[in-house]
């Protein structure tokens, strides 16, 4: 873990995620890994960060949606450019955890009726796949970042299955957000909805009514909105 350590220095703590993606970026800018560069594969880099592969994983996924890589299915991550979207990501933080949230729910109720009308057989043993995989979170010794990577590989899968590209699109561009408020369950004190909670989502989904697809996904987000406060600006 040298890398992490260093950079870290234990003067302060931040998430495993943000001090890999402050490595990796220094390392963009720098030249290391210059634009259209393929990036060395999964094992390396958490060889090299020092961090699990899902963290590696959180990681990437953060910098696509700064602009920095481009992940290309079965060709690998590559460099797209030096310069990240930096405003746009800042702005999104600063919105709050409430507000995304808000966003994150509207997306995953629309997700939720179209799968419910949509969702193939796959769609759906993808789903019963991923939430084995997600599996339960044990707590304070658990892998957090290869849970959130997870547990978010498991609610893109239902926007997937609403099988509409404009909405999954949209959502995986908010990627960082809905990331942050998964993590966010696990660092702060917000509930964590569990895995039973997880398994009526693809129930629902199963049932081939949007409303009652609508009806669950509102309760599985509205858990977790009751812990945090409103926030009205004028």
């Amino acid at each position: 873990m040298a890398f992490i350590e260093k950079s870290m220095g234990g003067a302060v703590r931040v998430s495993l995620v943000d001090a890999a993606a402050e490595i990796l970026r220094e390392r963009i800018h720098k030249g290391h890994w210059k634009v259209g560069e393929k990036l060395p594969v999964e094992p390396e880099l958490a060889f090299l960060l020092g961090v699990s592969r899902g963290t590696v994983r959180a990681t990437v996924r953060s910098l696509v949606v700064e602009g920095l890589l481009d992940v290309r299915q079965g060709a690998g991550t590559f460099v797209a450019s030096a310069t990240e979207r930096s405003a746009e990501v800042k702005r999104l933080r600063r919105m709050g955890l409430r507000s995304q949230f808000e966003v994150r729910r509207a997306l995953e109720v629309e997700a939720m009726r179209l799968a419910a009308v949509r969702a193939t057989a796959r769609d759906l043993g993808q789903l019963r796949s991923l939430l084995e995989k997600r599996g339960h979170w044990l707590g304070v010794d658990s892998d957090n970042a290869r849970f959130v990577a997870d547990d978010y590989q498991f609610h893109v899968a239902i926007v997937k299955a609403a099988h509409n590209p404009a909405l999954l699109e949209t959502y995986e561009f908010l990627s960082i957000a809905v990331n942050e408020t998964i993590a966010s369950t696990l660092e702060v004190d917000i509930p964590e909805p569990d895995y039973d909670a997880h398994r009526l989502l693809i129930e629902a989904i199963e049932s081939r009514s949007p409303n009652a697809a609508e009806l669950a996904i509102r309760d599985f987000m509205d858990f977790i909105l009751a812990a945090l406060p409103e926030v009205f600006r004028s």
